[in-house]
């Protein structure tokens, strides 16, 4: 297999990595949603209708569009997971580097989509939870690319 043969197998576990993040992040934020009685997040659908121009008709649609921006985005942020794999970052650097990369757009792009305060304005404990639950995400995805990597 060439180059970009392997970039595109990297680039595939990466996206099978990534729904398996966002599944294992899916956990973290429910039990953390149940455990503090709050709602579910919509800034990220949120940037997603702006960005697209979608607005959904009525609460179930806004339910719809939510699960597959939230599905949508974790799984193809695991692209970026395989690309570092591919420029050669071992697991533990990829996992670091994805987290900044994840974490740190939603930090730039929903203040600036006006859909989200900038963190500084969140509070100490509001900036933790969301980084627990990124940090969930890299880890479970990175932990997935590893085990789907060694399986090819």
């Amino acid at each position: 297999m060439g180059r970009a043969g392997r970039v595109a197998a990297d680039v595939g576990v990466g996206l099978a990595a990534g729904l398996a993040g966002t599944l294992a992040m899916t956990v973290s934020s429910t039990v953390e949603m149940k455990v503090r009685g709050r709602g579910g997040s919509s800034s990220p659908a949120d940037a997603a209708g702006k960005l697209l121009g979608v607005r959904p008709a009525d609460e179930e649609g806004e339910q719809r569009f939510s699960q597959a921006v939230h599905y949508g985005y974790g799984t193809a942020w695991g692209a970026a997971r395989g690309l570092l794999a591919s420029l050669g970052l071992g697991p533990a650097a990829a996992s670091a580097a994805h987290l900044g990369l994840v974490w740190g757009s939603e930090q730039v792009m929903l203040p600036a989509l006006d859909v989200s305060p900038p963190a500084t304005q969140w509070g100490a404990r509001e900036v933790a939870v969301d980084a627990l639950h990124h940090v969930v995400y890299a880890a479970a995805t990175g932990a997935a690319y590893t085990l789907l990597d060694r399986n090819r």
